[in-house]
């Protein structure tokens, strides 16, 4: 899969389609997903040009891959869903096309404020 520089969090990020911000720093950016599957269902993109973790763990700095893990538990904590502040939560990140993975830019899909219930059916 090849970084498509139209995708739609790239849009997002520069500012050309909007979102419901949850949470932004210089290294991710947190959003409420438009069709949410859980009762909280959140999303956390780093700002590189990334199109899934393997690309994100090869090419990505140390502080970009810091700034990202520390950043999907900030958006927790805001949320009321961490460990340290609920009762716990689901990142999911989806990787390429059997992986079910459909924008071409890596994110965390974070689902809480209930409980979650299978990992696969």
């Amino acid at each position: 899969m090849n970084y498509d520089e139209n995708n739609i969090f790239a849009k997002i990020l520069r500012g050309e389609i909007p979102c419901k911000k949850i949470y932004e720093d210089e290294f991710v950016l947190s959003f409420h997903d438009i069709n949410p599957q859980k009762k909280i269902h959140a999303l956390v993109i780093p700002k590189g040009k990334f199109t899934d973790l393997d690309d994100f763990s090869l090419n990505a700095s140390s502080d970009e891959i810091v700034g990202l893990i520390k950043g999907i538990n900030l958006v927790a904590k805001k949320l009321g869903i961490s460990t340290e502040v609920g009762k716990g939560y689901r990142a999911l990140a989806n990787i390429s096309d059997h992986g079910g993975q459909e924008v071409p830019h890596l994110h965390f899909h974070l689902f809480g404020g209930e409980r979650v219930g299978k990992m696969v059916e």
